[in-house]
């Protein structure tokens, strides 16, 4: 890049098309932004231009030496080699490009990625949290070139190493269509069971899935098993179960007992998150099992309104599901918006 001046009212050279407006003017009554690039219409114009329009006598220009990018140009490739799917880009303006959710789902970042982005000046790359849940058309990130001119090597050196796909540093895992049931241990009392049912409803539908049945079963660990058998294998089989009524801290609750004789894993006995150490996470087969504490069954917003989303966009249920959790954990009213809009208003934990 190499640094040149332009006089104002005068014919420029012609080595000075293409290049960069390094200050925002006034031409005409028109603004021209800082990093625009001047094509041989705007050079006559300038050479038209007076002084006395309010115009300084002369401006700094940069012109691009071989392998040099223009802002927009970066940036552009910046997030093209960020974005992964279910993203629709804007832009660029100034050299910023915003990066949108094309789908209803969850936000996912690869944080150790961004960052390492982010360690390279002068690239920025900005967004919202891992986790969030997210509707079509937000706002999800945005990537900028700080300066006018970049170096092409420092552009391809930091994006050379960047996956695609579901491993992209940014992407969203939009909601599928899965087929969801409920199964309730009669220990739930009978006076909370439509409010149960009500809010499971408005989660699961919320999410653009179906909630198939709701079973009510025994406190007991054949009935329980049979009702798991039944919606993990055969054509009645379902993509995720929600439980109510379990016991968390009973290694003996009849859900765990079933889930064993059924070959299946409990992976994780509450999460790093409040509230949510009531609750459970478990996999039989290709089928997925949160268990829902009484709280977040029908009255609260707990960790379960952040792993649900994820269970409903394809994810496995796996302790690196949750883990991530802790960060951004303490679920109080100020948390809302990590929420699907179905949780939002719900009552939030004191402390």
């Amino acid at each position: 890049m190499r640094v040149a001046r332009l006089e104002i009212g005068r014919p420029a050279s012609a080595e000075l098309r293409g290049s960069i407006l390094t200050r925002d003017l006034v031409v005409g009554g028109v603004r021209w932004a800082k990093g625009r690039r001047l094509e041989p219409a705007d050079l006559t114009a300038l050479a038209a231009a007076r002084t006395a329009d309010g115009l300084p006598h002369d401006v700094t220009v940069l012109l691009l030496d071989p392998g040099d990018l223009h802002e927009d140009e970066a940036a552009v490739m910046l997030a093209d080699a960020v974005a992964g799917p279910g993203l629709t880009m804007r832009g660029p303006a100034q050299s910023r490009i915003d990066l949108l959710a094309a789908t209803d789902g969850v936000f996912h970042v690869r944080i150790a990625a961004l960052e390492r982005l982010d360690r390279i000046d002068p690239l920025e790359v900005f967004t919202a949290f891992d986790g969030s849940i997210v509707r079509a058309g937000d706002l999800v990130a945005s990537v900028k070139i700080a300066p006018h001119v970049i170096s092409a090597a420092v552009l391809d050196g930091a994006t050379a190493g960047l996956k695609r796909g579901r491993s992209a540093v940014i992407r969203v895992a939009p909601f599928l269509p899965f087929r969801v049931a409920a199964v309730v241990k009669e220990s739930l009392r009978a006076a909370d069971r439509a409010r149960f049912e009500r809010s499971i409803r408005a989660k699961v539908e919320g999410l653009g899935s179906t909630l198939r049945e709701i079973a009510h079963v025994a406190d007991d660990a054949a009935p329980v098993e049979a009702a798991l058998e039944r919606l993990v294998r055969g054509p009645a089989r379902v993509d995720v179960i929600l439980t109510a009524g379990g016991r968390s801290t009973d290694p003996v609750d009849p859900f765990f007992v079933a889930i064993e004789r059924l070959g299946g894993a409990v992976v994780r006995y509450g999460v790093p998150a409040h509230p949510g150490s009531m609750l459970w996470l478990a996999r039989i087969g290709g089928t997925g099992i949160l268990g829902l504490p009484t709280c977040g069954a029908y009255s609260m917003a707990t960790a379960a309104d952040l792993v649900l989303p994820r269970l409903l966009s394809g994810e496995r249920p796996t302790p690196r599901m949750v883990s991530g959790l802790g960060h951004g954990g303490l679920l109080s009213r100020d948390m809302r918006f990590r929420f699907p809009a179905y949780a939002r208003d719900l009552a939030a934990p004191e402390g």
